[in-house]
């Protein structure tokens, strides 16, 4: 079977842990060259020892503050020789509610969730021209739709990131370059397992979750939604294009009350 990345050069925001890393990996073996990204040198030194030199390089930066966006891209660019794709990952998960938000705690989430990938998008779709096109998969959240009572500020940054998935596909699309989005459900990336246990939740909790929640058992796994990103990636997913796709177990539209 071909590699549907082959060649492609492809930067994954967030992407020392969970689904990022997830993605990254399965990038490299589809055939693509992968720059990782995160907060934390040790775990980027750690995926790229995986993956290889040849094949991965990392930034470590806080893309919370502004300044860092552009020379991600930059550096990437430097490194592989250009850019065909980005995968805007990363982002805060912090709790929050209209009582216990302030102007600090929102502005932060705004500026990781949806001003960084804006201004990542800003510094590559240039490069995309040089190449002839660009794809780009933005990992939003079924939260997106409206979002759990202490999920007010993040709900907020996932709904605006799908609006910028739509206006920038449309805006960018003789360009030849494809923009859409994947909306996560419930995903048992490690951090979330272990915020769930800090919270009070037993150990394994994660694979033995009532059929209200999830109709087998189990969440989703990173290495589940990398296969989705994949495929929004390659050009099998061509032509759409401004997609914004909710993936998860349940359908969220026309669902029974108290089904959930």
């Amino acid at each position: 079977m071909a590699s549907r990345l082959k060649d492609r050069i492809v930067l994954v925001t967030g992407s020392t842990t969970g689904v990022g890393e997830a993605t990254a990996r399965l990038c490299v073996q589809e055939g693509a060259r992968v720059m990782i990204h995160g907060l934390e040198q040790d775990l980027a030194e750690a995926v790229c020892a995986d993956l290889g030199k040849d094949a991965s390089s990392y930034v470590v930066s806080d893309i919370g503050v502004a300044e860092n966006c552009a020379p991600l891209v930059a550096a990437t660019v430097t490194r592989f020789g250009g850019l065909d794709a980005v995968v805007n990952n990363a982002a805060s998960v912090a709790r929050s509610n209209l009582e216990t938000t302030d102007v600090a705690f929102f502005d932060r989430m705004i500026a990781i969730n949806l001003r960084a990938p804006v201004l990542i998008l800003k510094a590559a779709v240039p490069e995309f021209k040089k190449r002839g096109g660009g794809v780009v998969v933005n990992i939003g959240s079924v939260n997106a739709l409206a979002g759990g009572a202490n999920l007010l500020d993040y709900s907020i940054s996932k709904g605006g990131l799908a609006t910028m998935t739509r206006n920038l596909a449309n805006a960018l699309a003789t360009q030849h370059i494809r923009v859409n989005q994947l909306n996560l459900g419930w995903v048992a990336s490690r951090n979330e397992v272990a915020l769930q246990m800090r919270e009070g939740r037993p150990e394994g909790w994660n694979q033995n979750l009532p059929t209200h929640i999830t109709p087998r058992g189990t969440i989703i796994e990173p290495s589940e939604v990398a296969s989705h990103v994949v495929f929004w990636l390659s050009d099998d997913s061509a032509p759409a294009n401004g997609v914004v796709y909710e993936l998860d177990q349940y359908s969220f539209i026309g669902r029974p009350m108290g089904s959930r």
